[in-house]
């Protein structure tokens, strides 16, 4: 099958508390979506596992499925303060396809090092082969933690 997981990893002279304020806001998300696929969110401050919140997409600024403007759900997956937050999506394609999504946050003396993962190993069966995994290539992760830099960083 191949990789199915990918990281990477950008230092940011923020605090980590900082930073995981910024990722457990849903608007949060739509500031630093380097995709342009997040339009808007709606929906409260994440504080543990099981929290939801709805985000509204375009899947016209990837183009590659026929999809325009559609919502997801996002579901918190994985929560640890100032640590780690990661989610899955519930969207029109039912079941939820189980790709996960999230970042760790490593404190250290110049800031911290912020880790941005994609997982999609536990997608079901029946979706395999019909997207082309991943979705959002590497790159696209990188770009995201360069937005997310920018609107933490003191300059």
């Amino acid at each position: 099958m191949g990789i199915e997981r990918f990281e990477v990893q950008r230092q940011i002279e923020a605090p980590a508390a900082e930073i995981f304020e910024l990722l457990t806001d849903p608007q949060g998300h739509v500031r630093i979506d380097s995709t342009g696929m997040l339009q808007s969110a709606e929906g409260k401050k994440v504080r543990q596992v099981g929290d939801r919140f709805v985000v509204h997409m375009d899947r016209e600024a990837l183009n590659d499925l026929p999809m325009g403007k559609y919502d997801v759900e996002v579901i918190i997956t994985g929560y640890r303060p100032d640590a780690q937050i990661e989610w899955m999506i519930s969207g029109t394609v039912q079941p939820p396809i189980e790709h996960l999504w999230g970042y760790t946050l490593t404190p250290n003396d110049g800031g911290t090092l912020v880790g941005s993962y994609y997982d999609w190993s536990r997608i079901l069966p029946q979706y395999r082969g019909l997207v082309n995994f991943p979705i959002i290539p590497e790159a696209g992760l990188r770009a995201t933690l360069g937005i997310l830099a920018r609107n933490v960083e003191k300059h």
